[in-house]
């Protein structure tokens, strides 16, 4: 199968883990991803906030060069991917818009390329059973929870791939890859990434409360599908030394992948313990 890709500027910066992990679990399980050629910033998080049109133009130029690929495209980043779909709906309610972004990119927009985020891709498109069956070290001493965070199944809608309260998506994959998956009530709530920087006593506080509900569930550490999530529970959980990994590191772990030690030594909180205990990498 083959989608466009559009990796978003943390992929290639502050989520480098991410993007690597990516492009390695996708080849691994058939998923031939095409790069966007000279896709620009989608304007997450702050974008919509100061400049709706502008944030919409934004989005909407990837979606007409994804359009140029003649493919669907997948995208890791939570926040990218909430941009594109709502770039991709408002342009087509609206003619207006639609003209203003074909007058700017002199591009004609026709609506027919799916976003899709690179979870929603490996659940239905690979599927849980071909992931059980490619695995060459299931993970049974790791007990984690999967956070989902506020973007990837919000706002609600028609075709959404998830629940927006109650996703499964990442849990079903995580227990394909032999993990012991804890129960808990904050898979979507905020971590407050888009407060990091102006309100960083907020984006504590709310990061603190994810960590602690995490610990209490029995869990070791969190296991996310945005790279803004991650970098956020990193950086402001305020010295509780709590891994937070991204699902692909885990499938690549699982898959026996040589390249995930690489990986995981890029974090801010070390994973070492984790993975001794696990004893792989």
């Amino acid at each position: 199968m083959k989608f466009s890709y559009y990796p978003g500027c943390s992929l290639h910066s502050t989520g480098k883990e991410y993007g690597e992990s990516t492009q390695a679990v996708c080849q691994a399980l058939g998923i031939e991803l095409v790069e966007i050629p000279d896709w620009n910033c989608c304007g997450a998080s702050a974008g919509h906030s100061l400049n709706h049109d502008l944030a919409v133009q934004l989005s909407g130029r990837n979606l007409l060069l994804a359009q140029k690929q003649g493919l669907d495209i997948a995208v890791p980043c939570s926040a990218c991917y909430h941009n594109l779909r709502q770039a991709d709906e408002e342009l087509k309610a609206s003619t207006d818009k639609r003209r203003e972004l074909e007058q700017v990119t002199e591009m004609q927009f026709t609506g027919r390329v799916q976003t899709r985020h690179l979870l929603d891709v490996i659940y239905h498109e690979v599927g849980v059973d071909n992931i059980r069956k490619l695995v060459k070290k299931p993970l049974q001493g790791l007990k984690a929870v999967a956070y989902y965070g506020c973007l990837i199944t919000r706002p609600s809608h028609k075709d959404g791939f998830d629940s927006v309260e109650q996703p499964q998506s990442m849990d079903n994959l995580l227990d394909a890859c032999g993990c012991k998956v804890m129960k808990w009530s904050y898979k979507t709530d905020c971590c407050g990434a888009g407060l990091s920087l102006p309100q960083d006593k907020i984006v504590v506080e709310l990061v603190t409360k994810l960590i602690n509900m995490a610990r209490q569930s029995g869990a070791e550490c969190i296991i996310t599908a945005c790279p803004m999530c991650q970098a956020n529970l990193e950086m402001r959980q305020d010295g509780a030394n709590f891994p937070v990994l991204y699902f692909t590191e885990v499938l690549g772990m699982a898959l026996g992948m040589k390249d995930t030690q690489g990986w995981l030594n890029k974090h801010l909180v070390s994973t070492n313990e984790l993975v001794g205990k696990m004893k792989i990498g």
